[in-house]
């Protein structure tokens, strides 16, 4: 007998949906008209133990328990799917193959393979597992995967990785958090003081941020705009550019400071004669944007809808799992296997059914062309998040369904339509010595931008819009016929936002001080994992260190107390950031895991000498008075939202 271990219920009736019929439907698992079986966990099954698993003593939080470090890690069946893992493990045992069909990432393999493992299965049963990855709902998908079955033991380094995370999430988690409770407790704080080595970075990236913006002065900064007149009578307007010379009158961004030195050049400029140093004329194009990874989506969906990350990511879930509308949304990969392009005409098709708004859009596509986007070495587990060729009436779905839907279609579509081209337009002159720039763009072909919904498209190429250059060459002589000088002032960063806070997440890199790390990490990770990054916003707001006003996200009293009660290495992104750099090298096999764990473990014991050393009396008299003594140091379960996420 075949067992098919699928990682939710709604992936399990989708794979026995495709095997032989008459299905016999048991407590927990379809039994096929060959014999063979699907069953499925409900998220993860089994959890980390909590500490008291360890040692009795451990559920009592007391500085002298710190650090707490498993010599052997213990895990515990999850009381509330007891029943269900019982399923599994007896199904486990009978079976003479098993599949892993849990999502195509790390949790996903992870996940499922705990549960064989922990159901105590010899060693050439676990060893002759295979691996099956699934990453579009639609019969013809879910076949086309069942017929490419993989070693199991091909994705121990993924597993491994996942391991590794939950461990060190575990171990971070829970002595930080129960350091930091301790210390805040003594210093008159009431409740618990939550610490994960990804929420307390996320938290100290708004913290800064607010800081940095009530801190700011605003200062003015002055910019000087002639008209030029040319031979032809022409005119046209051109902003000067200072030199190096004019740096000590400049701040950090090259903006001039000085009023003086700005009226000296207006002065000196008026009237006078000056010529044409350069001309730049330039054809460009624009390749369309990649489809969507998840944490892109999300961006744009917060942008063009107000939904925050969470939201959008229980959307894809549905489209994905119930409606098979989409393909795996937990993705972080924006490319696509060449096998695809082989669907294009079905899965057009089936937008335009489903989204008759971008049925003139399917009608336009270009079929015979092929974007940058089907690229076979860039696809690892997973893939860009595309419509499936499964259609069905828009009425059928939410409002919000219809908006994410219609994000990814259109998305997809993208990829059959030209380069947006433009052309650049460019004249240096020279007035008395100063050097004066006008620049200029005019749109040659919209190309994909035509799919642009008005308003977005409008607010993008408004650049585009100005009048057009006159025809001049170098040498030509100009005329200054009048000037001005423009004041305007130095403005502060802008609040985080949904879509603002997600794009910090996933491109940390810039706020990564160490140079090294900045370097490793500037195109490959970010703060979480696109499955994570919604829950950790949503958990800042669910511990009040975070509140929103409108779509701004602010941090709370609390939330900035904390921050500044913590070593800066604990919030700033630095340190996960270059764990994630780890992690990922541990998937790839560039890293082993004991590599990565013995220099975390034996660092909890310094870091936690340097915690000690704080200052939390900030956090007096705040808090909730009752204290929740029992936190857990895990990811919510797939599928479920946790209230004790500490990553």
């Amino acid at each position: 007998m075949i067992l098919y271990i699928a990682e939710k219920p709604s992936v399990g009736r989708a794979v026995a949906d495709v095997l032989p019929k008459p299905h016999q439907k048991g407590d927990g698992f379809i039994k096929v008209a060959n014999g063979d079986v699907v069953t499925w966990c409900i998220g993860h099954l089994l959890e980390q133990a909590e500490p008291e698993a360890y040692d009795p003593e451990y559920k009592k939080w007391r500085r002298e328990h710190l650090p707490i470090i498993p010599t052997e890690w213990k895990q515990e069946v999850k009381s509330q799917t007891r029943k269900q893992f019982n399923t599994v493990k007896k199904l486990i045992k009978e079976a003479d193959q098993l599949v892993n069909m849990g999502d195509p990432d790390r949790v996903g393999q992870v996940l499922v393979d705990e549960v064989i493992n922990y159901s105590g299965v010899s060693k050439a049963k676990r060893e002759s597992t295979l691996r099956c990855l699934v990453n579009d709902m639609n019969p013809a998908a879910i076949k086309k995967a069942l017929n490419d079955l993989r070693k199991n033991t091909d994705f121990i380094p993924l597993a491994t990785s996942a391991l590794a995370r939950a461990r060190a999430d575990w171990l971070y988690g829970i002595n930080m958090t129960r350091l930091c409770t301790l210390l805040g407790q003594s210093a008159g704080y009431n409740g618990v003081l939550s610490i994960g080595r990804v929420q307390t970075p996320v938290l100290g990236l708004v913290v800064h941020r607010d800081q940095e913006i009530e801190n700011f002065v605003s200062k003015p900064f002055y910019e000087v705009f002639i008209t030029l007149q040319t031979q032809a009578g022409e005119s046209f307007i051109a902003k000067w550019k200072p030199s190096a010379a004019c740096e000590p009158y400049m701040d950090e961004e090259g903006r001039v400071l000085s009023r003086k030195l700005a009226e000296v050049v207006l002065d000196k400029v008026r009237g006078k004669n000056g010529s044409i140093k350069a001309v730049k004329r330039d054809k460009k194009k624009q390749p369309a944007p990649l489809p969507y990874n998840l944490s892109a989506l999300q961006i744009d969906a917060s942008k063009r809808f107000n939904l925050n990350a969470q939201k959008t990511l229980d959307i894809c879930q549905q489209l994905y799992e119930r409606h098979k509308l989409i393909t795996y949304p937990r993705s972080d990969c924006r490319y696509l296997p060449n096998g695809h392009y082989d669907e294009r005409k079905t899965v057009t098709q089936s937008i335009a059914k489903t989204t008759t708004t971008l049925a003139d859009a399917v009608n336009n596509a270009d079929l015979g062309l092929r974007s940058k986007a089907w690229n076979d070495s860039k696809v690892g587990a997973h893939h860009a998040i595309i419509p499936t060729s499964r259609s069905m009436p828009s009425d059928r779905l939410s409002q919000d369904e219809k908006n994410i839907y219609e994000l990814v279609a259109r998305q997809y579509l993208m990829q059959f339509y030209p380069p947006f081209e433009y052309a650049e337009h460019q004249i240096d002159s020279e007035v008395e010595g100063g050097l004066f720039i006008a620049k200029q763009k005019s749109v040659i072909s919209d190309g994909w931008k035509a799919l642009l919904p008005p308003q977005r498209s409008e607010k993008q190429d408004g650049e585009f819009l100005s009048v057009a250059l006159p025809n001049v060459k170098t040498g030509d002589s100009v005329a200054c016929t009048e000037g001005r000088l423009d004041e305007k002032r130095t403005s502060p960063p802008k609040r985080f936002t949904d879509a603002t806070l997600l794009a910090a997440m996933t491109g940390i890199a810039r706020f990564v001080s160490d140079q090294e790390i900045k370097k490793v990490l500037r195109d490959t990770d970010g703060l979480g994992t696109e499955a994570t990054r919604a829950g950790i916003i949503e958990l800042l707001f669910k511990r009040q260190f975070l509140t929103k006003k409108g779509k701004e996200i602010h941090s709370t009293e609390i939330g900035r107390q904390l921050v500044n009660s913590l070593p800066e290495r604990m919030v700033v992104p630095d340190m996960t950031a270059h764990w994630e750099s780890q992690l990922e090298a541990i998937s790839e096999k560039r890293m082993r895991y004991g590599h990565f764990m013995q220099p975390l473990t034996e660092g909890l014991r310094a870091l936690i000498g340097e915690v000690e050393s704080q200052n939390f009396s900030g956090l007096r008299g705040m808090g909730k008075k009752k204290v929740q003594r029992k936190i857990k140091s895990k990811r919510p379960s797939r599928g479920a939202k946790s209230k004790n996420l500490l990553v």
